[in-house]
Order: C-alpha cells, then structure tokens, then sequence
C-alpha cells in the first residue's frame, strides 16, 4: 500500500482542483480520506491520491512543465 492512516496526501477533483486530504483508513485498495480544510470525507480508489501536489498538478489535463531557467553557466 502507498499510503497508511495519518499520512497527508492530494486528490485532484473533477481534473481541476487540488485538495489536501488525511488518510484515515485503508483496505482492498480503497482509502478513506478526510478533507483538511472541511469536516467531509470520501472513499478513493489508491490511483486517485499523490504524495505531492506537484505529483498531482501534474496529473492535470493540459499540465506544461515550466522550462527550466537557465544561466550564464549552463553550457550545452
């Protein structure tokens, strides 16, 4: 399992929004999460949560990689 209870995790809804979550439980795949900024919870399937909320921005739909910053050092 990727995840146990007490971990902190992101969710994306609707392939728009980010939300942090708790993990409360889990088994047979299935987690239970607890939304941080409200008292709701839900049920999800374990491909659905993301360690970072980097990992799950870029999850998103139309998700473009910044292009790395380059410097007078940087040589090809």
């Amino acid at each position: 399992m990727k995840f146990k209870a007490g971990d902190k995790a992101y969710l994306v809804e609707s392939n728009r929004i980010i939300r942090e979550v708790q993990v409360r439980s889990c088994g047979g795949g299935m987690y239970t999460v607890k939304f941080v900024e409200s008292e709701g919870g839900i049920r999800v399937k374990e491909h659905r949560l993301f360690a970072t909320r980097e990992d799950a921005e870029k999850s998103l739909p139309g998700y473009k990689p910044e292009p790395q910053k380059r410097n007078q050092y940087d040589y090809m």
